[in-house]
């Protein structure tokens, strides 16, 4: 592969990145010491907890484009960097559904059904990349086996 092929999706990864960075520097401070946020004010304190797993899985990401711009595509260290990748979106998850009761009391004190919807939302986008994740994974063990089982036929 040609050196260098992934610089959008690098490009993208570092622009979820810096998006993701400004939330978590400028606006869940300024609503989190907001007088209108009410019983909000510690769901959005608790957002920083699922950012370093995001964080994690975006380096993971980045290193997985490396590999790929290596020729290191059908390799153990691209297998590891998806395994983590799953795992994190699993943690975000959890964490979010975790978190989810919390959301529920108070939606229902503030009388906004709504934002329990989006805790659903965050909560099923992560697993779906975790799937995917797992299935690029063994889908790429498999190649790799395959690969090796080749290697060694004469």
């Amino acid at each position: 592969m040609k050196q260098g092929s992934t610089h959008i999706l690098r490009g993208v990864v570092v622009l979820i990145g810096l998006i993701v960075l400004a939330l978590c520097i400028f606006a869940l401070p300024a609503g989190i010491y907001s007088d209108n946020t009410g019983y909000y004010a510690l769901i959005l304190g608790g957002l920083y907890v699922p950012a370093v797993p995001f964080f994690f899985a975006l380096y993971q990401a980045f290193k997985l484009l490396d590999y790929i711009d290596q020729d290191k595509a059908f390799s153990k260290l691209s297998v590891k960097a998806l395994k983590n990748i799953k795992y994190c979106a699993f943690i975000i998850s959890a964490l979010f559904a975790a978190g989810q009761p919390y959301v529920f009391y108070a939606a229902d004190r503030d009388d906004a059904p709504g934002v329990a919807l989006i805790g659903f939302v965050i909560i099923g986008a992560s697993f779906v990349i975790a799937t995917f994740a797992g299935v690029l994974q063994k889908l790429l063990q498999n190649a790799m086996d395959i690969k090796k089982e080749n290697d060694l036929t004469v």
